[in-house]
């Protein structure tokens, strides 16, 4: 369109005023146009989808972390989309802890739970780090950041009772089953001479 003499492309009309909070132009101005963030249409975020491999029961091999090559057991899925799983912690020392399923693999080996009962409380929350522990994280100090002797982590008395409490429940149905405590307690590796993607798990 034709704007005074002079042609002007649609859509490029004279722009709103740059002012700051006090009603005041800016004393400098950006050199490009600043996008503004548009604003997401979700209001919540749906957890991830759980694959079908991975069942309540199911034993699964860890790939990173602390324990990972380590095998454990299935429990159940959060409402987060991660996995809770245990050991269990007297077989191959992995704790009740939340795992994602990007970083397991699912084998065919399954575990009867009927007679394992996890109980309701632990959830998403139950693993949220408490508000002292967040405290020592964000202090700042650079004595705590570069401190070499390293403090050992603090269990509760709860934690340690539902570690127990699943446990317990978890290793009668372990016993059960023919060379399962072994299989649960041996390291997965592979060598160079291993083919993946020929493997079933």
């Amino acid at each position: 369109m034709v704007v005074g003499g002079s042609r002007v492309a649609a859509g490029t009309g004279p722009k709103k005023a740059i002012t700051t909070k006090s009603g005041k132009a800016p004393r400098y101005y950006p050199a490009d146009s600043v996008p503004a963030p548009v604003a997401s249409r979700k209001k919540s975020k749906k957890a991830p989808k759980v694959r079908s491999t991975i069942t309540p029961g199911t034993v699964l091999i860890l790939l990173s972390g602390r324990f990972r090559g380590k095998r454990c057991v299935c429990l159940k899925s959060l409402a987060s989309g991660l996995i809770l799983v245990s050991g269990p912690f007297k077989v191959n020392g992995v704790p009740l802890k939340r795992v994602n399923q990007a970083y397991v693999i699912a084998t065919s080996t399954k575990v009867d739970l009927k007679s394992v009962k996890v109980p309701g409380h632990i959830d998403d929350n139950y693993f949220a780090k408490s508000s002292e522990q967040n405290t020592v994280a964000t202090s700042g100090k650079e004595e705590e950041f570069f401190q070499t002797n390293g403090t050992p982590a603090i269990v509760s008395d709860q934690r340690k009772k539902d570690q127990a409490t699943v446990d317990n429940a978890l290793l009668k149905v372990v016993a059960g089953q023919p060379m399962l405590k072994q299989y649960l307690n041996a390291k997965f590796s592979l060598t160079n001479s291993d083919r993946v993607h020929n493997m079933k798990f």
